[in-house]
């Protein structure tokens, strides 16, 4: 045992359950439930070395981020003819424009940046019992958008170019466990799942949970943990990445056997009956599905590609493409320099967003069983058009030159909600690697009673309705997804 330091296409979603390997759905939710019970210790130990060990490998694992201009981005190229920033080799990715005819929506027509990376990347985390507990095998990363450096990452982190190693760095460590994955049984969930949709042109990105039959030995800067240990760590600000909680979504998490009945805390019982799919819901699946394609078959939006040169809107200088407005987000150039990573330097654009987010969930408690409140949402990097959200996803200051009318239904209810209805209110970062310092204020706040929500826009909805839609990809967006994360962290906290 380490010391503590120590058949279908990924569009289907989770596969049927081995029964050798892994035993049926409600044996791993059920698993899943009892390591995330383990928030304070473990049989690995406790957290109380974690800032410790943390810090220790932030000395080696590092990054050193200098803004530089667009045009000084060694290995980029601006195309003559477009204006367009791509890498010199046609890999990575590359900043291009967009224009946005959306008929009906607040702002109906707009150009903008926006990245487009067609590789599909790995997002994997390794699972294996350890005593008996299922614990998950983390990595400390860092990345050069992150505020704080280091933060908790899954197992494997990797762009295709990455684990390919066309950048000739070196090899990424476990990625193999991730590589024809299904030819062996341990796969817990493996879906292909869309991230952001207003900064990202329909970007993909594969989340895995692969348990093995044994634990492998924990390398430098990766750490055996209880799920509870890590939901303990998604309370303290900025500490977990968006990778991370991504893939803690697409775990099968929810299922009979949770015993919500047990619990002395009313909205811990709602929360968990919601994943429970004998629990009432105030719409059936299949009323759901059916909203879901009725939103996207009513909606009227138009995307095309255009050159970076032709934005309007929009002013690039020396230094970044920016809104005219100062609104949204600046496209900029940083030197990076880095420890402990597969390349020790390279240069790079970055998405630099206006201003901290607000990214909330509203709950509330029907017939016993918690409900949460999804917006249908429409961004124009989607590849189906519209996604469930959450109920609130916004950066405020960039609405203040929109016309009226288009600043996010139920801000207000998030931003002047009675403390006591907050159950959960933590900064949280977006994926470092390709935007600068995008913080956002994750909520989860109970809706007042008798507030009206109707909506064609929005339906309540329950954990266990979420979990089944995270089965297949491009139903719920990265921001949504963070936020089932962090409810789920609330199974047993306090």
């Amino acid at each position: 045992m380490p010391d503590r330091a120590g058949r279908c296409d990924p569009e289907c979603g989770f596969l049927a359950p081995h029964p050798g390997a892994r035993g049926s759905r409600a044996d791993i939710a059920r698993r899943i439930d009892d390591s995330a019970r383990l928030r304070s210790t473990g049989p690995l130990g406790d957290l109380s070395d974690f800032p410790d060990w943390f810090a220790e490998h932030a000395r080696r694992a590092y990054t050193k981020v200098e803004r530089v201009g667009l045009d000084e981005l060694d290995g980029w190229v601006t195309d003559p003819a477009t204006g367009d920033l791509r890498h010199h080799t046609g890999r990575f990715f590359t900043v291009h424009g967009v224009e946005v005819e959306h008929p009906g929506a607040p702002v109906p027509r707009w150009t903008q940046p926006i990245i487009l990376q067609p590789e599909i990347g790995i997002l994997g985390l390794l699972v294996s019992r350890i005593d008996g507990v299922l614990h998950a095998l983390v990595q400390a990363k860092v990345e050069p958008g992150n505020a704080n450096g280091l933060q908790v990452s899954p197992t494997v982190q990797a762009t295709r170019s990455n684990y390919t190693r066309v950048h000739r760095g070196r090899a990424v460590p476990y990625v193999e466990h991730f590589l024809d994955a299904h030819r062996r049984p341990g796969v817990l969930a493996d879906v292909r799942q869309s991230e952001q949709g207003s900064w990202f042109h329909r970007k993909r990105n594969r989340n895995m949970v692969v348990e093995l039959p044994e634990p492998v030995e924990a390398r430098e800067g990766h750490r055996w943990l209880t799920i509870g240990q890590i939901h303990e760590l998604l309370g303290r600000e900025d500490v977990v990445n968006m990778d991370m909680r991504t893939v803690l979504s697409c775990l099968p998490f929810t299922g009979p056997g949770t015993d919500a009945d047990d619990d002395p805390d009313p909205f811990r019982r709602a929360l968990r009956r919601s994943g429970d799919p004998a629990a009432d819901s105030l719409h059936t699946m299949e009323e759901i599905l059916g909203w879901i394609t009725d939103r996207r078959a009513g909606e009227d939006l138009t995307v095309g590609r255009i050159p970076l040169d032709a934005l309007t809107g929009w002013t690039r200088d020396k230094d970044r493409i920016r809104h005219d407005d100062g609104a949204f987000f600046d496209v900029i150039g940083v030197r990076v320099e880095a420890g402990g990573r597969e390349v020790r330097h390279w240069y790079q654009p970055m998405i630099a967003p206006a201003g901290r987010g607000v990214i909330a969930f509203l709950v509330r408690r029907i017939e016993g069983v918690l409900h949460v409140l999804v917006h249908a949402r429409v961004e124009p990097g989607f590849t189906d058009v519209v996604e469930l959200g959450p109920t609130v996803q916004c950066v405020p200051e960039s609405y203040a030159g929109l016309p009226d009318g288009s600043l996010p239904r139920f801000l207000d209810t998030v931003l002047d909600a009675d403390p006591g209805a907050v159950r959960y209110d933590t900064v949280l970062s977006e994926e470092g690697g390709r935007f600068h310092r995008a913080l956002n204020r994750y909520l989860v706040v109970e809706a007042p009673d008798g507030q009206d929500t109707a909506s064609p826009a929005h339906r309540w909805v329950t954990l266990h309705q979420l979990s089944e839609l995270l089965r297949h990809s491009h139903y719920v967006n990265v921001q949504a997804r963070s936020l089932i994360a962090c409810l789920h962290s609330l199974y047993h906290a306090g």
